[in-house]
């Protein structure tokens, strides 16, 4: 059985712009996601200094949330693939 990926997306919201870009991220961005059948969850996570993080998880071939609108973000998403380590 092959690993979960598990992808994080994160992204810097302009100062003025963080609660829309979270409304964006949970109303549009995460739903385009969710409907692949390869997608198994994710969670949305917001910090004080205006990031969110995006973590969803893949039984394989993660499929990229869409670009943000970019009055809303200070610069563009990162995008980082983990599997999971046996310890």
């Amino acid at each position: 059985m092959p690993d979960v990926i598990v992808r994080m997306w994160e992204v810097k919201a302009r100062p003025a712009g963080h609660a829309e870009l979270l409304t964006w991220v949970c109303d549009a961005a995460v739903p385009s996601i969710e409907v692949y059948p390869l997608h198994m969850s994710t969670e949305v996570f917001s910090s004080t200094d205006n990031r969110l993080v995006v973590i969803s998880k893949w039984r394989s071939g993660p499929v990229d949330l869409p670009e943000p609108p970019e009055h809303l973000v200070a610069r563009s998403p990162h995008v980082w693939e983990f599997t999971q380590v046996d310890r």
